[in-house]
């Protein structure tokens, strides 16, 4: 069956891999599972003796002593069963330490292009494969191959017995087929509609503001309710599926119990096997049985599992290959952008066209445009989020993109349009959530972004939660904060996009002490905005027009083509009275 063919032809990833560390534990599971099963011989052979010789011979010593052997039997078969649920825990352990990290990175490689797959749908389908390869994959795939072991001792018993049981066996093997085909399609209809029903909400309770606000909540769940009753409906029918040939498979399986119980009896009366063996017969013929029960019992979870390691598979197809890499020094901070080209992915139409520019270590470089013109995706390809189509964004000559993000990161800092904190303190999300990231640097990075002081308002200065999203702080103490943590440890180049655009006048006049602090240090920064009075401390100046360079040189050489004054009157902030009132609103 296609669901039970996990271990089959792998893909060459890191869930493959992990997969196949794994037949090392799983051939000692499966020993144990042998163990188990010999021991489990015990029950018809205790039958046998009691009811075939203690009660015909009277010997009440016998009996005790086939009884409490009988115990010592089941009490070892309990301890190997430990040993092999144990085994296969620690492996579960074992295969999650190797994969969740890549499925992690896998997310976030799929998120940073676009892909509506990338939610967190990856984690939990880890867990689920995690389950049945542990769980109750297990008690099906090992127990099946002694099916023909004990169908051979019933063979013996007598070949009537053997051939009626085996018989059972391949009618309920093909009703569990046929529940298979059955249930396959509507099945994988249901899952696929649940996932989008997530997504959705997922999506809905994110803009949770914009949907109260504009009333869009009645429509947003007529699109959501659509995906649930197609998951309910298809569910349903899958249900049902089941529900009829589990009963058909479960009605044939007890009639194959009375039919070998009433073999047995016509055995017994004919003289061919000993009254004995009548239980014996029933006991070995329903164990023989059981690993078909387990699957029908099982077959949602091993579906599921099945589905679920079908898209793990597909998420670790579409990430970049991590590698080791060569770690770099310290960049100057020299940026090249050469001849890039880029569209998003799943798109034909590019955002930039031919772009190329350089800026040298300690300069500041303003980038001004229309909206739509590609300024942001200008700053993910210069930070190497996405990699260009063509041509290279190179920091000291190493291409960004290639360079090993971990490494990349304590060089560099990146203040995103739409600024998001995570759950966490200030001081966490400043420090980047690094454990060696000092107390020391954290307010550094602070006082440099000129919101030191705004942090040692709230209500635990530095050890204030800043909620899912940062939602215990506005907007504009949000951006300040990512402001920090852009500036953590004086990196040598920072992209800042729109960092002035939900600031007030104290926050532009933090910012700009900021910048021209950093530059001060020899920092190589990018600014993109809208609102020029930053500019003032830029050395070059960058204009974007429909994804193409129409101006690139000294800030007042194309200041001047701009129509703009050169010089930039310095932002003041607002007195304190003012201030007041405006927090008043």
């Amino acid at each position: 069956m296609k669901i039970l063919s996990f271990l089959g032809d792998l893909p060459d990833n890191v869930l493959s891999r992990a997969l196949k560390e794994g037949y090392g534990p799983m051939g000692w599971a499966f020993l144990f599972s042998l163990v188990v099963n010999v021991l489990f011989l015990a029950m018809p052979l205790y039958t046998y003796q009691v009811y075939g010789r203690v009660l015909q011979s009277q010997n009440e010593a016998t009996l005790w002593i086939l009884t409490f052997v009988t115990i010592g039997v089941f009490a070892v078969s309990s301890v190997v069963d430990s040993f092999r649920a144990a085994i296969l825990i620690n492996y579960g352990a074992i295969l999650d330490q190797r994969v969740s990290g890549h499925i992690l990175s896998s997310l976030f490689d799929a998120a940073v292009r676009g892909d509506p797959a990338a939610r967190a749908q990856g984690m939990r389908d880890l867990d689920t494969f995690r389950q049945v390869v542990t769980g109750v994959g297990p008690a099906v795939a090992f127990d099946a191959p002694f099916m023909p072991i004990f169908l051979l001792v019933l063979f013996l018993i007598d070949p009537l017995v053997g051939v009626v049981t085996a018989l059972g066996m391949i009618v309920l093997f093909v009703l569990a087929l046929m529940q298979s085909r059955a249930t396959q399609a509507p099945l994988k209809e249901a899952n696929d509609a649940a996932l989008r029903s997530y997504a959705f909400t997922e999506t809905a309770l994110r803009n949770s503001e914009v949907v109260r606000a504009m009333g869009m909540l009645p429509r947003l769940g007529a699109a959501w309710a659509n995906h649930r009753a197609i998951t309910i409906e298809r569910g349903a029918e899958a249900s049902e599926r089941s529900a009829a040939f589990g009963d058909t498979i479960k009605a044939v399986r007890m009639g194959m119990q009375v039919l070998i119980v009433a073999l047995g009896a016509y055995l017994i009366l004919e003289g061919k096997i000993h009254s004995g063996m009548l239980f014996a017969n029933m006991i070995l013929a329903a164990r023989a049985l059981a690993p078909i029960e387990k699957i029908v019992g099982a077959w949602d979870t091993l579906n599921n599992g099945y589905r679920a390691h079908e898209r793990l598979n597909a998420l670790l197809a579409k990430a970049e290959p991590a590698s080791e890499r060569t770690s770099l020094p310290r960049p100057l901070g020299k940026l090249s952008v050469e001849a890039i080209n880029f569209a998003p992915p799943g798109t034909q139409k590019l955002l930039l066209l031919g772009v190329s520019f350089a800026i040298e270590p300690g300069e500041v470089l303003g980038v001004v445009g229309p909206s739509g013109a590609g300024k942001s995706t200008l700053a993910r390809l210069l930070m190497g989020v996405w990699k260009p189509n063509t041509g290279t964004v190179r920091l000291d000559g190493a291409d960004v993109f290639s360079w090993d993000r971990a490494d990349f990161g304590r060089h560099v800092g990146y203040l995103p349009q739409d600024t998001e904190l995570f759950a966490g303190t200030i001081r966490d999300n400043i420090a980047r959530f690094l454990s060696d990231v000092t107390d020391t640097q954290v307010i550094e990075a602070a006082k440099l972004a000129g919101v030191h002081e705004m942090i040692l308002r709230t209500a635990k200065g530095y050890d204030t939660e800043v909620g899912e999203g940062g939602t215990t702080l506005s907007v504009g103490q949000r951006q300040r904060v990512g402001l920090a943590r852009a500036m953590l440890c004086n990196p040598a180049f920072m992209v800042l996009d729109e960092p002035n655009a939900n600031l007030d006048a104290d926050g532009e006049a933090a910012l700009m002490k900021a910048v021209e602090a950093m530059k001060a240090q020899g920092s190589t920064i990018v600014v993109i905005t809208h609102k020029i009075n930053i500019l003032r401390v830029a050395d070059k100046m960058l204009l974007l027009r429909d994804g193409k360079v129409e101006a690139f040189g000294p800030r007042d050489q194309v200041m001047a083509k701009l129509g703009r004054p050169t010089e930039v009157k310095p932002v003041e902030p607002k007195p304190a009275e003012v201030r007041s009132i405006e927090g008043g609103r």
